[in-house]
């Protein structure tokens, strides 16, 4: 099951959905987990999203087409998500998850591996099984 997370660092999941340049992606297996690859959207800030903030149907456009490119992970780990964006995640059935501050990606693959292992919350044990 592949996992991304919202990052300035490649370390830290420290950024917000929408204006995030970059996403570590994860693979999450039975035993462990790698490193995949770091998914670019933009240098630094994805400004193209936020120049584009209030703007509708051009704005919508670009969170849907990020949305897209993320569509093969099952969670997506962040600091912050609007609304629109949760539920566009959600429709290609991705699971959001904020932390509430700043956190390693390796912490939090290692919790999210330990819970696979042990007894997985129903969304969990659900994206697991979809991907086997």
């Amino acid at each position: 099951m592949k996992v991304a997370f919202a990052t300035t660092d490649g370390i830290n999941i420290d950024e917000h959905f929408g204006r995030a340049g970059l996403f570590a992606v994860y693979e999450l297996k039975v035993d462990g987990y790698e490193f995949l690859e770091m998914r670019k959207f933009a240098e630094g800030r994805d400004l193209e999203i936020e120049k584009t903030k209030g703007l509708g149907v051009e704005h919508e456009s670009k969170v849907e087409n990020k949305v897209t490119k993320l569509a093969d992970c099952k969670i997506v780990y962040l600091t912050e998500i609007g609304g629109p964006s949760a539920a566009r995640l959600a429709k290609k059935g991705i699971m959001p998850i904020k932390v509430k501050e700043i956190v390693s990606i390796k912490e939090s693959m290692e919790k999210l591996l330990t819970a696979a292992q042990a007894s997985p919350p129903p969304w969990l044990k659900k994206a697991l099984y979809v991907t086997r």
